[in-house]
């Protein structure tokens, strides 16, 4: 089995809640890679150095000067703290971005019209943002057979020397799905779990109540958690990358706490 871990900012920002995440992501057993966020760091780097951030429907405006924060943030600071809190605990961690052995290549998104969170329509550009392509999950697959453990920050590579800011949730999904396909050639094909953790303990059906958690979530009563406005903002995304996974060859897809990786509780979704 590969077990795929997403862990958010809110997460990775909080020292007591990081320890915990690395402790138990350490003693998972069997292959695993973990993917990482860390909008909030960037957001605290990008004021202190006079830079707006600006979010569109749950996504960042990339212009140049939040590009350079963004890589030194998520490729730097973030994802090479967290590599070096795995060695601590024995486990050969490798951090990547998408541009290292060409582990994701994206396009960069196209100004397109969207509706905006207030209902209305209007073009957007997000800038330096990129909608993933292709996951060289050959190459991952090679990492974690082999002992290594990639810890995974959300910036992708366009093939033309242009670093992507990309969804964390998004490289985590296409992450999961690229090794899946890779593991189609094997003779026996490793069963991918992937799993999104932040800091509540599932889909929640009154975002206040950490008791409301959602157990299981379909396609069908996705559609309706949406229309009646339960499920909104940056949890739309995560779910929608969800069911891609499930469709993709992915096994098994949680939403969970970061204090449960294991899944025993939290969101599960099916198609």
């Amino acid at each position: 089995m590969i077990t795929v871990i997403k862990v958010g900012g809110a997460v990775v920002e909080n020292e007591a809640s990081l320890d915990r995440l690395i402790a138990q992501f350490a003693g998972l057993e069997g292959e695993k890679v973990l993917v990482h966020g860390g909008g909030r760091s960037a957001t605290r780097v990008a004021a202190s150095m006079g830079l707006e951030s600006r979010m569109v429907c749950g996504r960042r405006i990339t212009d140049d000067g939040m590009l350079d924060v963004v890589t030194m943030v998520y490729g730097g600071l973030v994802n090479k703290h967290i590599v070096a809190m795995l060695q601590a605990k024995g486990v050969n961690a490798l951090g990547l971005t998408g541009a290292d052995l060409n582990a994701i290549r994206s396009h960069r998104r196209p100004v397109k019209e969207m509706t905006l969170e207030d209902g209305t329509r209007s073009m957007v550009d997000f800038g330096w943002v990129g909608d993933v392509d292709e996951v060289n999950g050959e190459a991952l697959l090679h990492l974690t057979e082999t002992g290594m453990v990639p810890v995974m920050a959300p910036l992708t590579h366009d093939g033309m020397g242009h670093l992507l800011n990309t969804n964390a949730d998004t490289i985590a999904s296409q992450t999961a799905c690229g090794i899946a396909a890779a593991g189609m050639t094997r003779d026996t094909r490793p069963e991918v779990t992937l799993t999104f953790c932040f800091e509540k303990p599932g889909v929640l059906a009154r975002p206040d109540d950490d008791g409301s958690v959602i157990p299981l979530i379909t396609q069908d009563s996705y559609e309706k958690l949406k229309a009646d406005g339960i499920v909104s903002g940056g949890m739309i995304p995560k779910l929608d990358n969800a069911f891609d996974a499930l469709r993709r060859g992915v096994s098994r897809v949680i939403i969970t706490s970061a204090d449960d990786i294991e899944g025993k509780g939290g969101t599960t979704i099916v198609l």
